[in-house]
C-alpha cells in the first residue's frame, strides 16, 4: 500500500483538482506540501462545483482529514474565507477535519501590497504573479524573518517578531515610494485573526507520522506544476516554491521514505498562464479551439491561458525530476474532432536537435519544436470510462505519448466529472 504523490508535469492548471478528488475517496489525509492561495482546484461533484485555492481537495469529503504542511504560505484572511464559502455550499470544516501547520508562514497583506508594486514597478519585465503576496512571503521565510502561525499563539513575543519583519519591509516600501507600516496596526490586525485561526494548529509532522504508522493511506496534493519549480522551471517565470515531487516529503515534515507512488497529471494538449517560454504555443485557430472548447481561463486569477500542442519533451523531462510512476492524462475530449493533432518530439536551437529544454533562459526563447503528425478523430471520448468506449485513433494518441515520455497512463480523465475517468493503474494498489 502506496502513499501518493500528486504533482502537475506542465505548467499547472492539469486537472489536478478532480484527480485528487478521485483518489482521495481512497485516501485517509489529504496534505497540501506548497504554494498559496494562488493555485486554483475546481471539482465537480454530482453537479456542484467547488472552487479551492488554500484548503486541500479533500476537504470536500466527510471523514477525511485535510492538512496543511509547512511548505505552504498561508493567507489567514484567505482561510477563513475560503471556509466561509465552502460552509456556505454545505462543506463543514472544523478542527476536526483540518490541521495546519504550527510552522507554516503567514502571508500578510503587506506581501501582497508589495508584490503588486514591484510587479508594476517591472513594467515588460515583469514575471506574471498572481500578485496574492506569495513570492514576499516565501522571500521572509528563508530570510528568517516571517511571522508563522506559531506566533500567533504568543502575543507577547509577537511585536519584537514584527519590528525584525519591519525594519526590512518598510526599508523597501520607502525605496517603492510606499507608506511605511505602523508595528502596532500590524499587531492590531495578527491578534484580531489568531483565535479563528490557531484551533487548526497542529504538529503536522508529527500527527501525520503517527498516522502513516497506523496505515493510514496519504495523498500528497501538489499544486501549480513542475515546469513552474524554482529550481527545475522555466526560470524566472516560476513560481516560488519547489513543485516537484520531492517537496511533498519536504513540506510535510515527513521522510523522504513515506513518499511512495508519484502520479503526474498532464493535459493532452498544452497550457500556460502569464509570461514565459511555451514552444508549442499555437497562436492561431488551434489554440484558440483548444482555449474554447477547454474553458482555458484561471480559477484564480480568470486570466486566459496561452495554448499549444503536447510538448512529449517537456513532460518527458518532469517526469524524471519528479520521479513520475504513473500519469493521468486529462482533457483528452477537448481533441475531440481535430483532423490531426501534434505532438513535439523535440526541439531545435541555433540549429541542432535537442531531446531537452535547456535552463538558460536565453536558450529557452529561442528553442523551435520539432513536430510529429498524428491523425485525429471525430468520435467522441467525452465521458468515456472505459477503455472500450474510446475511438480507436485516441487510443493511438495515448499510447504514443507513453512511448515519448517514458511512462504509462495510469488514468485518463474525460470531463470534469469525478465518475468520467478511466482506471488503468490504482496509485494506491501499487
Amino acid at each position: 500500500m502506496a502513499n501518493v504523490v500528486v504533482v502537475g508535469s506542465q505548467w499547472g492548471d492539469e486537472g489536478k483538482g478532480k484527480i485528487v478528488d478521485w483518489l482521495s475517496e481512497q485516501a485517509d489525509i489529504v496534505v497540501r506540501f506548497q504554494g498559496g492561495h494562488n493555485a486554483g482546484h475546481t471539482l465537480v461533484i454530482n453537479g456542484t462545483t467547488y472552487k479551492l485555492s488554500l484548503l486541500p481537495s479533500g476537504v470536500v469529503r466527510p471523514g477525511k482529514l485535510s492538512v496543511i504542511g509547512n511548505g505552504v504560505v498561508l493567507d489567514p484572511h484567505a482561510l477563513l474565507n475560503e471556509i466561509a464559502t465552502l460552509q456556505k455550499q454545505g462543506v463543514t470544516v472544523t478542527p476536526e477535519n483540518l490541521r495546519i501547520a504550527e510552522n507554516t508562514p503567514l502571508i500578510l497583506p503587506l506581501h501582497q501590497e508589495l508584490d503588486v508594486a514591484r510587479e508594476k514597478a517591472s513594467g515588460k519585465g515583469a514575471i506574471g504573479t498572481t500578485g496574492r503576496g506569495i513570492g514576499p512571503a516565501y522571500e521572509d521565510k528563508v530570510g528568517r524573518r516571517a511571522i508563522r502561525l506559531m506566533d500567533l499563539a504568543d502575543l507577547q513575543m509577537l511585536n519584537g517578531k514584527i519590528d525584525r519583519l519591519l525594519a526590512h519591509h518598510n526599508a523597501l516600501r520607502r525605496g517603492l515610494g510606499m507608506s511605511e507600516i505602523a508595528p502596532r496596526a500590524l499587531f492590531d490586525e495578527l491578534s484580531a485573526v489568531a483565535p479563528a485561526v490557531l484551533p487548526y494548529m497542529d504538529s503536522v509532522w508529527s500527527l501525520l507520522d503517527e498516522r502513516r504508522r497506523e496505515g493510514k493511506r496519504i495523498l500528497f496534493e501538489g499544486a501549480q506544476g513542475a515546469l513552474l519549480d524554482i529550481d527545475h522551471g522555466t526560470y524566472p517565470f516560476v513560481t516560488s516554491s519547489n513543485t516537484v515531487a520531492a517537496q511533498a516529503a519536504t513540506g510535510s515534515g515527513l521522510g523522504p521514505n513515506a513518499v511512495g507512488y508519484v502520479l503526474g497529471i498532464c493535459k493532452a494538449y498544452t497550457t500556460r498562464v502569464g509570461a514565459g517560454p511555451f514552444p508549442t504555443e499555437q497562436l492561431n485557430q488551434v489554440g484558440k479551439t483548444l482555449g474554447e472548447r477547454g474553458k482555458e481561463f484561471g480559477v484564480i486569477t480568470g486570466r486566459p491561458r496561452r495554448c499549444g500542442w503536447f510538448d512529449a519533451v517537456l513532460v518527458r523531462q518532469t517526469v524524471r525530476t519528479s520521479g513520475i510512476r504513473g500519469l493521468a492524462l486529462t482533457k483528452l475530449d477537448i481533441l475531440d474532432g481535430f483532423e490531426e493533432v501534434k505532438v513535439c518530439v523535440g526541439y531545435r536551437l541555433d540549429g541542432k536537435e535537442i531531446d531537452y529544454l535547456p535552463a538558460s533562459e536565453h536558450a529557452q526563447a529561442r528553442v523551435e519544436p520539432i513536430y510529429e503528425t498524428i491523425a485525429g478523430w471525430q468520435e467522441k471520448t467525452a465521458r468515456a470510462r472505459s477503455w472500450a468506449e474510446l475511438p480507436a485513433q485516441a487510443i493511438k494518441y495515448v499510447r504514443r505519448i507513453e512511448e515519448l515520455i517514458g511512462c504509462s497512463a495510469a488514468l485518463l480523465s474525460t470531463s470534469p466529472e469525478r465518475e468520467d475517468t478511466i482506471l488503468m493503474q490504482n496509485p494506491f494498489e501499487t
